[in-house]
């Protein structure tokens, strides 16, 4: 062959091998300008306030392109409601992924959901990276290393609760209320771990739905117990509800609330902040409502950003704020991902995190590695004193499960 004809040859490999490269960083969601991301969220039904987990996510990413996007390429995320019905996240997770062409699943909402699409993105090599939930299932690198959740486990945030009850109640009589679902049953079962062979001194445990009727019912048989410790595990309005409700019952027992129904802002203040002096929860992201941050960057980081997107959520929301957090660690992910947007590289970058959030509490950190796939871990005990949140003792690596015989 003479050498024009060599040179026409291997000029038409190098387009075809240049076409397939392009065709393939294409169909991993990446182009030379933008990173195409996917989310599943409930924006409408009856969970329609964690909606705000993926309003501020999207907001969150509106920042970062305005700013240039992440090593020069744009974020687009594209949020799609599930009406609050977790079996229609299959199907919206496949039209991400084959229709919209996304690079990766992120900050979906609820374990049911999550659960639903883990094999489909496992068995495709998808990261499904910072999952909204708690569930353990969420964090397993051995059985789907493509999978990976964000924040601490509810059940270990139940074992943390039952500590604290063995450490300064012992003795006393525990009830709970708690959402009828998986984050529910996850973190009573935690509660029941944690209590060990005291678990007995639960004298009664109600589970409603998100929006029962009927709570100011389940109160009165609650109180009738006796009990001197009341734990909750659902959302802030029905926390409000809940706090109120036993106020007007002239009934005062200890309240330990879920860190998700614990806000300030849309919990607390509409309990009344008379009522809710005294409530205690885990937590391990700073609350927008507490002055005791207000001096901080972080916190005026936040005010600009919910003052020019106040569509992501309002300046108390904790959904708002959870997902701001869940945004700055993705960002951080594709940051330290350089130019190599491989899937295989986000979930190496994923699993190489090391560095203290801005909106975490002072002490707990984002950290995983190669079989660690529990972004956050540490949890804090706190107690509102009616004004703001007050640290009780060191943050919490883990919790103990009582002795069984």
């Amino acid at each position: 062959m003479n050498p024009l004809g060599r040179t026409l040859i291997a000029i038409a490999v190098a387009l075809i091998s240049l076409g397939a490269i392009t065709q393939r960083v294409r169909d991993q969601g990446v182009t030379s300008s933008e990173i195409r991301i996917g989310n599943v969220m409930p924006h409408t039904g009856s969970l329609e306030a964690f909606g705000a987990i993926g309003k501020a996510e999207t907001a969150y990413f509106d920042i970062i392109n305005e700013r240039g996007g992440i090593n020069g390429r744009k974020v687009k995320l594209f949020s799609y409601d599930d009406l609050s019905d977790p079996a229609n996240a299959l199907d919206l997770t496949r039209i991400l992924v084959e229709i919209d062409n996304v690079l990766l699943m992120f900050g979906s909402f609820g374990s049911p959901g999550n659960l639903a699409v883990r094999k489909y993105l496992n068995e495709s090599q998808i990261p499904q990276l910072f999952a909204v939930s708690g569930d353990s299932h969420l964090s397993d690198p051995a059985s789907f290393p493509w999978t990976m959740g964000w924040q601490p486990l509810f059940r270990e945030e139940g074992r943390i609760y039952a500590n604290y009850i063995q450490a300064f109640y012992p003795g006393k009589k525990i009830v709970a209320l708690w959402q009828n679902d998986q984050f529910g049953r996850e973190l009573f079962k935690g509660l029941e771990e944690g209590l060990g062979d005291i678990a007995r001194m639960i004298r009664v445990d109600i589970a409603y739905d998100v929006k029962d009727e009927h709570l100011d019912t389940h109160i009165s048989i609650l109180k009738r117990s006796g009990a001197e410790i009341f734990v909750f595990a659902g959302m802030p309005e029905n926390a409000a509800k809940v706090i109120r409700t036993a106020a007007q019952l002239d009934w005062h027992p200890v309240f330990i609330l879920n860190q998700m129904a614990s806000p300030i802002g849309t919990a607390l203040k509409p309990a009344g902040l008379e009522n809710a002096a005294g409530v205690i929860t885990a937590a391990f992201l700073k609350d927008a409502s507490d002055p005791a941050w207000k001096d901080e960057q972080a916190a005026k980081d936040w005010k600009t950003f919910i003052d020019k997107y106040n569509r992501a959520g309002g300046a108390d929301d904790s959904a708002a704020v959870f997902g701001y957090a869940a945004a700055e660690t993705l960002a951080q992910v594709l940051k330290q991902c350089g130019d190599d947007l491989s899937r295989e590289n986000v979930m190496k970058q994923a699993a190489a995190l090391d560095y203290q959030a801005s909106t975490l509490l002072p002490g707990i950190k984002i950290s995983t590695g190669p079989w660690d796939f529990r972004p956050i871990k540490q949890l804090r005990l706190v107690q509102f004193d009616g004004r703001t949140w007050q640290p009780i003792g060191d943050v919490f690596d883990t919790a103990f499960s009582g002795s069984k015989k």
